[in-house]
């Protein structure tokens, strides 16, 4: 039974605090009317002592007042209406429809989502194709699987990640894909960046867009992600759907989780965090994976910018310890126009070779991406030779390496914006780079893939 209470008795930035309340539970969610009903807004429980409840409220505490503010609980948690025409629609942080369309009608759900029994998990296989040949042929994203992207300020993170979204799909199957799209604190500029890119491509018709602005209150971050992996996991198990779900900017999640930490008097951790902030980071990522029984899956990309490019920061360190791989882009490609610029050799992908290889994708993929990557490391051992005895006194194989290093960076990983590989295209490719090496330094590939691939695409 909802209870309705008058008047507050604290107010503290976006925490408001009530005293009397009886029946009260943690994360219910409440209802303000301001002014005699004029203005309605929600907030959610986040702590109890006694008869005291402490109150988040979505849309911030401006024009609130001790006595003008009438407080009801409702009784549930944080919800959001859930129906198959969800797909295609926009929505602000926590679920409200913000593309003039009317409301979803449809079956409430918690936005918390439900504990999983790890033993009813299934091992992730098969991958999700991007498009994008440094991610599909080095880094592969695997069907419920969960794949960072680290990037940093002033990196093209908003345009990867909406190449993503237009590009995503299952390659050659005809199983359902749907993309769910979460962004926090995202300015007017770049929210309208995704509306028009989504809507250009045709994206848009498989997509489900939560937008959070920069300009929104603080609170409405830490709810958006919930929301959103709500959404996912209903079209997942429910609708048989496969979903990937990309979330940006984890960071302002977590800036948004030491705000409110920070208001509410707690003891910060690392760098002003919570000590909470680990199992916060592992509550939203864990909700990626397959379960037993169900046709569908949840995959989760998180982009991520790490403070002053450091890796060892709380956000990306702890995100690692979650996360199965992670993509880095890299401040120096970006600065030579090498779009994407992904840096191959700290990234990859944990689980890439439980998806790949024949009956997935081809039977060289394994033996290329291991070819790839070795290479690519001998390229930084010639590159910081050739610094110091000059480029005209290496070796002839080692001017090789700085000859298949550029173009490695320039075709391969530096695409462009809009290129859309598939993976045959993307394997043909490093073969050809390859060719750039004299054939007795690839020792990473199979004899007999060797043989079968090497030839079909010309001599050295």
């Amino acid at each position: 039974m909802a209870i309705e209470y008058l008047g507050l008795s604290e107010i503290n930035g976006p925490l408001v605090a009530l005293e009397g309340v009886k029946d009260a539970a943690f994360d219910e969610i409440v209802e303000f009317s301001i002014n005699d009903g004029e203005e309605k807004r929600l907030g959610r429980i986040i702590e109890i002592y006694e008869d005291k409840a402490i109150i988040q409220v979505f849309e911030g505490s401006e024009g609130m007042s001790l006595t003008n503010t009438h407080t009801k609980l409702t009784g549930h948690p944080m919800e959001i209406a859930l129906s198959p025409d969800i797909l295609g629609r926009t929505f602000n942080g926590i679920g409200r429809p913000i593309d003039g369309l009317s409301p979803i009608n449809g079956e409430k759900r918690d936005v918390n989502g439900k504990p999983l029994n790890p033993v009813s998990r299934e091992y992730p296989r098969n991958y999700i194709r991007t498009g994008i040949s440094a991610i599909d042929g080095l880094t592969t994203l695997i069907r419920g699987q969960k794949l960072p992207i680290f990037s940093g300020n002033g990196l093209p993170h908003d345009q990867l990640a909406a190449q993503l979204v237009n590009q995503s799909s299952l390659g050659d199957s005809d199983e359902k894909f749907a993309i769910v799209f979460a962004a926090m604190g995202v300015k007017n500029d770049v929210a309208d960046f995704f509306k028009k890119s989504f809507e250009e491509s045709g994206a848009l018709e498989h997509t489900v867009m939560f937008l959070n602005m920069a300009n929104d209150p603080v609170v409405e971050r830490l709810i958006t992600p919930k929301v959103a992996l709500t959404v996912a996991e209903y079209l997942a198990y429910e609708k048989d759907m496969h979903i990937l779900v990309i979330l940006t900017d984890m960071t302002t999640y977590a800036e948004a989780m030491r705000e409110v930490s920070s208001s509410k008097g707690e003891i910060p951790s690392r760098k002003g965090y919570p000590g909470y902030l680990y199992s916060e980071l592992a509550t939203i990522y864990e909700r990626a994976g397959i379960i037993k029984g169900a046709k569908g899956s949840v995959t989760q990309i998180p982009i991520l910018t790490m403070p002053n490019d450091d890796i060892t920061h709380p956000i990306p360190d702890l995100t690692g310890y979650i996360t199965e791989g992670q993509i880095t882009l890299d401040r120096s490609l970006n600065g030579q126009g090498i779009y994407p610029p992904i840096n191959v050799l700290p990234s990859l992908s944990r689980l890439m070779k439980d998806g790949i290889g024949e009956g997935f994708t081809r039977d060289d993929h394994q033996d290329v991406a291991n070819q790839l990557f070795s290479a690519y490391a001998k390229v930084g051992d010639a590159r910081a030779l050739a610094s110091v005895i000059g480029e005209d006194e290496l070796s002839p194989t080692d001017k090789k390496y700085l000859e298949f290093g550029k173009a490695f960076e320039t075709e391969f990983v530096g695409q462009g914006l809009g290129v859309n590989r598939n993976i045959i295209e993307t394997l043909n490719l490093g073969w050809k780079l390859l060719h750039i090496l004299p054939k007795e330094e690839l020792d990473r590939i199979d004899t007999k893939i060797l043989d079968k691939y090497y030839d079909a695409f010309g001599e050295n």
